[in-house]
């Protein structure tokens, strides 16, 4: 009998406050997902972040010593992915970069290559940006990734300390001497000799990780990798 009034409420809950996929608008999903199965399985999954010298690793050769790299999926121009991206980043929607952040963490923590992994840093946004944003999304996917792999994040060690443009219209070049002394350390004690995850939410060339993760291994002397949700295809 509680079973049936409780299957009721929920109903009736579902109708005034219904739970549909970020995606395709469907309400057939469960309720801790905000993927339907259907879209889930359009997301174009790398399938490399278990393996060595994948692509992600191979963008830094010769530019950031790191320990292990990797990112869940593919972005592509008019994609579910696009999609997800653009409500995360301009559509102020936490729960999707959460979200995304915890498909993440399960593809780390199957990998096994992030086990020692000891804190995770958000790449972190300039005072204005984050803002105008009204969150980092970084920090919103480290949530979701803290959540499956119980890691602590430390949001306030590495600061964006100079406004930078845009970097989707810039060269590579571009990117590169944009980034040059954008990041400080303030927390030296709070990242020092500790194996650090780098977190973005998309990465192109990797001159943004690049320059942060530089800083942290110069001050810190601390083991690096990275993560991302997607990888520019």
């Amino acid at each position: 009998m509680i079973s049936t009034i409780q299957s009721y409420l929920n109903d009736f809950a579902h109708l005034i406050f219904p739970h549909c996929c970020e995606g395709c608008g469907s309400d057939i999903l469960e309720d801790h997902h905000l993927l339907c199965s259907a879209c889930i399985v359009k997301l174009p999954e790398t399938n490399f972040i278990s393996k060595p010298n994948n692509p992600i690793e191979k963008i830094f050769y010769g530019r950031l010593n790191i320990a292990s790299a990797g990112a869940a999926f593919y972005f592509t121009k008019d994609s579910l992915m696009q999609h997800l991206m653009h409500e995360l980043k301009y559509k102020s929607n936490k729960d999707i970069a959460i979200y995304l952040g915890k498909l993440l963490g399960i593809q780390l923590l199957q990998s096994g290559r992030f086990d020692t992994v000891d804190v995770l840093v958000p790449l972190p946004l300039n005072p204005k940006r984050e803002a105008k944003r009204g969150y980092n999304q970084a920090e919103m996917i480290c949530r979701g990734i803290s959540e499956v792999m119980n890691i602590p994040i430390e949001k306030k060690a590495v600061q964006r300390s100079v406004f930078t443009q845009t970097q989707t219209n810039q060269s590579r070049i571009g990117r590169w001497q944009n980034m040059d002394g954008v990041f400080t350390i303030d927390n030296i004690a709070a990242l020092q000799n500790k194996h650090v995850l780098l977190v973005d939410d998309i990465i192109t060339t990797g001159a943004t990780m690049e320059a942060c993760g530089n800083m942290i291994i110069k001050n810190c002397n601390a083991v690096l990798s990275i993560a991302t949700v997607a990888l520019t295809s």
